[in-house]
């Protein structure tokens, strides 16, 4: 099991930028994949970005393309999410995630999850 702690979530205006973290630690070397999600109350969870540990291949959702950015520090064991351009409808809750797979998309695939950061941005 990994375990994934994320942090920089917040309040911002339209237009603004916030960068979420997400520390893992444990058995970090089952984790192929590192994912973000997001999920506003009564909506079903969306994927936004993933990252594989090596080699460093990212995908993001179309939303987010050419507005987020997603990173990470193999020596820190962590993952960025760097969020610009941000819009209202970017407000949810977010999730870091691990997966064993390589590069997926389905939030089913990932069997470990951090407590989520809510991000809201005002219009």
């Amino acid at each position: 099991q990994v375990q994934l702690v994320e942090s920089g979530g917040g309040l911002v205006q339209a237009g603004g930028s916030l960068r979420l973290s997400c520390a893992a630690s444990g058995r970090t070397f089952n984790a192929y994949t590192m994912g973000w999600f997001r999920q506003d109350p009564g909506k079903e969870r969306e994927f936004v970005a993933a990252i594989r540990w090596r080699g460093g291949t990212t995908d993001y959702a179309d939303s987010v393309k050419g507005r987020f950015t997603i990173s990470r520090d193999n020596a820190k064991n962590t993952v960025y999410l760097q969020m610009n351009s941000l819009k209202p409808e970017d407000t949810a809750v977010y999730y870091c995630a691990a997966s064993p797979d390589l590069g997926t998309r389905s939030w089913d695939r990932y069997d470990s999850w951090g407590q989520g950061t809510q991000v809201t941005v005002s219009s």
